[in-house]
């Protein structure tokens, strides 16, 4: 794992960072968002030992291998996607045997790539909670680039099925205000341009009522030790009680969120 501990990071007479503290364990994968001269580059520098902390320690296992993007990117044909894609060594090696078993027509190397590739993170469906459609839209144009023939799945609550709506009608269709408890998916119409990107790349809409959400909210309590607000939950209440996925494909779920306090969480679980 890496570890952060009250480490304290200046440059120059600017503060950046003031004992931060932070774990990350193998396997968890972590986005770090930040202004300009926030200090992002600044912590990864830490992390690949051309920066050292003012205070505190910073603890990188000395065996593994750090991959990273440079700021300043070379000229190239290749697609944004194709160029980062290209870093992730494992999922290419794992393709380039699929290819390479498949031409051979050895059932046995076909099976062991498809293996290799299947730990490698490849998913056959992702369900996504949906109000206004951006994150929807996000998740679909990373996972379509990632694995093509991945089905995405959105998820609105029973009460808000905008977008639903407005995909089977091939336009943005306005309802009322939805009367959920799921308060982060109460748009009255998909964005507009989120809603483009939505057509083309959706497969389907699932609806979950009030009640699924609150026990999927009680199920990732209780059994996963999350807390999700109603609309975070609507990707495993879906799961759950919706639409059921194809027996032995991979079903990846976004948990969107955990914004709610302990006494509405409490309030909604005792319902």
């Amino acid at each position: 794992m890496i570890v952060i501990q009250d480490v304290t990071l200046q440059r120059g007479t600017k503060v950046l960072l003031d004992k931060a503290s932070v774990t990350l364990n193998p396997g968890e994968r972590v986005a770090l968002v930040g202004r300009n001269g926030a200090g992002k580059s600044s912590l990864f520098g830490l992390l690949n030992g051309t920066l050292h902390e003012d205070s505190g320690e910073v603890v990188v296992p000395a065996h593994w291998r750090l991959g990273q993007v440079a700021q300043n990117m070379p000229e190239t044909s290749e697609t944004a996607t194709a160029f980062v894609l290209g870093g992730d060594t494992r999922l290419q090696e794992a393709q380039a045997a699929l290819i390479a078993a498949e031409a051979s027509g050895d059932g046995m190397a076909i099976a062991h790539a498809h293996t290799l590739l299947q730990d490698a993170g490849e998913l056959d469906e992702l369900r996504v909670p949906i109000g206004g459609g951006g994150l929807m839209a996000g998740s679909a144009t990373a996972a379509k680039a990632l694995f093509p023939g991945i089905r995405m799945v959105g998820v609105e609550p029973a009460a808000g099925d905008d977008t639903k709506r407005s995909l089977a009608a091939g336009e943005r269709i306005r309802i009322p205000v939805p009367d959920t408890i799921a308060d982060g998916q109460g748009a009255e119409t998909p964005g507009e341009m989120t809603f483009e990107v939505n057509r083309r790349l959706v497969d389907a809409v699932d609806l979950v009522t009030d009640d699924q959400l609150l026990e999927a909210m009680a199920f990732a309590f209780d059994r996963l030790k999350i807390v999700l607000e109603p609309s975070g939950a609507t990707g495993l209440a879906s799961v759950m009680f919706g639409e059921r996925p194809a027996p032995g494909s991979r079903v990846g779920v976004i948990l969107s969120g955990g914004n709610v306090g302990l006494a509405r969480f409490l309030q909604l679980l005792a319902r």
